[in-house]
């Protein structure tokens, strides 16, 4: 895809301010959970483990996004991908909520490779 230098700069400043938003808005929701650590509370489903596990990889992708764009974008797509994956498959539903980091990681993706054509 070729982007003009001003499309990836305007694409690249929309996935850091959604993805400020989003790690202000979810990492308090994270540590509040009770316990943050997947696996170790019984109480929690596969499917709660799973959600747990993603998360910090999604954090870090999406922190990671704001200097690497490719590794940040992929950090967050491809775990939220498996996520939504299995939560079709095991609840057959989707998980709306976690289409806004998904569309900042696809957001990186766009400024990292829309950047090479430069």
């Amino acid at each position: 895809m070729m982007l003009s230098p001003k499309q990836v700069k305007i694409v690249r400043w929309a996935a850091r301010i959604l993805s400020l938003a989003i790690l202000a808005f979810g990492l308090p929701f994270y540590f509040g959970y009770g316990n943050p650590l997947p696996f170790i509370d019984h109480t929690y489903s596969f499917l709660d483990n799973t959600w747990l596990s993603i998360f910090p990889l999604m954090f870090i992708g999406l922190a990671l996004g704001w200097k690497f764009e490719k590794t940040g974008g992929w950090l967050v797509v491809l775990p939220i991908f498996i996520g939504m994956v299995m939560c079709l498959v095991l609840e057959c539903e989707l998980v709306g909520h976690m289409l806004v980091p998904l569309a900042a990681g696809v957001l990186y993706l766009i400024a990292g490779y829309g950047h090479e054509a430069h």
